[in-house]
């Protein structure tokens, strides 16, 4: 990990606190010499933000800015409905190709995906470092987890398929037959810019879909980065460009996908909010939809608990990524006997992390995304002080250029406070207090998302209650370890407004196939079902 960091360190010299304000900064990042390593992606200063086996754009002209000093880095040319229209027939045709070809030829088509990423890795992670602000390791580690999905989905390529049944009748087989859904649109959140793509792209390419992609406007230099990657394996090969289309874009466009019907998957990673809006224009249309929504996520920590793993995993948890993964650790339910030694322990930790420029090699804690972001953490925290809660530590905007606050606990509110139920996408923990397990089983269950949970305890039996019908109704339900974290070999996705949608391992695959029931009868006889006559 140092050695990661060390390494951007030496790529990237970017200004420390105390530089001159954005204000002062007359061109873009990317025109200065201390950014020109944006360049070995293929960045200019203003960079098209279509493709769909060639590059282009005719909307508007959106410009980039780094979180951590709010300059601008470059600008990208958005499609517009024309844009889209074009893209989404060029992504079909290229369908019929890429569904024609073998999956473990399409495997391997991701295999070199996966090395193409390898290859670009450092930089391509500083780039998620530079626009979206988490710190470098961060950056890199998500880059990472493209590539291991990429490797995963190689593996999976000779493993999909349906079983052989039992039929009933004599000369009869009974097959189930998956086949890829056509053309899977694909669109991303800010705060995991190169992995949720990933997550999708990969499975969804080997079972024999096109994709089409629209990434977070703020973020929009990374879609076209990792595009360009892409692209660039998909040509080397004589393949379509189009399988891996991209369309940068604002709501105009992701509401032209969720309507469109030639959309045959639409995988949507956002706010509960518009993840509602999404889901109701797919089903009217009775498509398909994937949703990953949002988290209010619960640590319970009991009595015999071990704090040296609860403290950093708390830490870990509700600071990590500055509060803005969708499994951050917002609500942490400590029994009353041990409340006052975890959260004086907790707050000393809290004192002891390093916040800084993403890039530098000690930080540990970096900027939330925009300004917007700052408004939400301050108004939160004004609303929890108004329902009673105290401010253990942090609460405020830290004064140095770019959107940073300070990691934030607070204490003394009710489990159904109103803003404890509100999932604000920055980092505030609220702490809870509780003293039986079946009610704060309830209480991790009683807000509408489920996405992701965790207790520390050495019950053997608390912990298989905690697993069980009565326990969490989380889709991810962790012991001993932090709600954030997961790895790509398990299915990844909540419950409730978090929108039942899985992605990355386990059979998220058929999520991306669709499934037929086949009968085939090898005989010269015609038995019906169910022992019916009909003559």
């Amino acid at each position: 990990m140092l050695e990661l960091r060390r390494a951007f360190v030496a790529l990237l010299p970017l200004p420390r606190a105390g530089s001159p304000p954005a204000a002062a900064m007359s061109t873009l990042l990317i025109s200065q010499e201390r950014y020109a390593w944006l360049r070995e992606l293929g960045l200019q200063e203003e960079n098209p933000g279509v493709y769909n086996g060639r590059w282009g754009g005719r909307g508007q002209v959106v410009t980039t800015y780094c979180p951590a000093n709010n300059e601008p880095i470059a600008s990208v040319r958005q499609g517009n409905l024309e844009d889209y229209e074009e893209t989404v027939k060029k992504a079909k045709e290229a369908w019929k190709v890429w569904a024609d070809i073998p999956a473990p030829k399409r495997g391997e088509i991701v295999r070199q995906i996966g090395d193409a990423l390898r290859q670009k890795i450092k930089v391509l992670g500083s780039l998620v470092s530079l626009e979206m602000g988490k710190i470098f390791v961060e950056g890199v580690g998500e880059v990472q987890e493209y590539v291991d999905v990429c490797d995963y989905a190689v593996g999976l390529s000779r493993m999909i398929g349906g079983p052989i049944l039992p039929s009933e009748r004599p000369g009869h087989a009974l097959i189930e037959q998956w086949n890829p859904v056509g053309l899977v649109g694909i669109i991303t959140a800010f705060n995991f810019p190169v992995a949720v793509y990933g997550w999708n792209s990969a499975i969804a390419m080997i079972c024999g879909n096109a994709c089409l992609w629209k990434g977070a406007p703020t973020t929009s230099l990374v879609s076209v980065a990792v595009t360009k990657i892409i692209a660039k394996v998909l040509e080397d090969n004589k393949l379509p460009g189009a399988i891996c289309s991209l369309v940068c874009g604002g709501a105009d466009i992701g509401t032209a996908m969720a309507k469109d019907e030639r959309m045959d998957l639409l995988s949507f990673t956002g706010s509960t909010k518009v993840g509602k809006q999404v889901a109701l224009m797919v089903q009217e249309r009775f498509g398909r939809s994937l949703l990953e929504l949002g988290g209010n996520n619960a640590i319970i920590v009991f009595e015999d608990a071990d704090l040296n793993l609860v403290i950093p995993s708390a830490l870990f948890a509700a600071v990590g990524t500055a509060g803005q993964r969708c499994t951050t650790a917002r609500r942490l339910f400590l029994h009353e006997s041990i409340h006052d030694e975890v959260v004086a322990k907790l707050a000393k930790a809290y004192a002891q992390v390093r916040i800084g420029d993403p890039w530098d090699s000690d930080t540990l804690y970096g900027p939330l995304h925009t300004k917007e972001a700052v408004k939400m953490f301050l108004n939160a925290v004004e609303q929890a002080k108004q329902q009673g809660g105290s401010v253990v530590c942090g609460g405020k905007v830290i004064n140095r250029p770019g959107n940073y606050v300070e990691p934030t606990i607070v204490t003394g509110l009710p489990h159904n406070a109103p803003i404890v139920h509100t999932e604000t996408f920055a980092p505030i923990l609220y702490v809870l207090k509780f003293k039986e397990e079946e009610e704060v089983f309830a209480w991790n269950n009683e807000v509408k998302q489920g996405l992701s949970s965790s207790i520390f305890t050495k019950d053997l039996g608390r912990i298989f209650r905690w697993l069980g019908p009565k326990g969490s109704d989380c889709g991810i339900v962790n012991v001993n370890i932090p709600t954030s974290g997961a790895e790509i070999g398990g299915a990844f996705g909540g419950e409730k407004h978090t929108g039942g949608g899985r992605e990355s391992g386990s059979d998220s695959w058929k999520l991306y196939m669709r499934r037929s029931t086949c009968t085939i009868n090898y005989s010269k006889d015609l038995p019906l079902a169910q022992g019916i006559k009909f003559q």
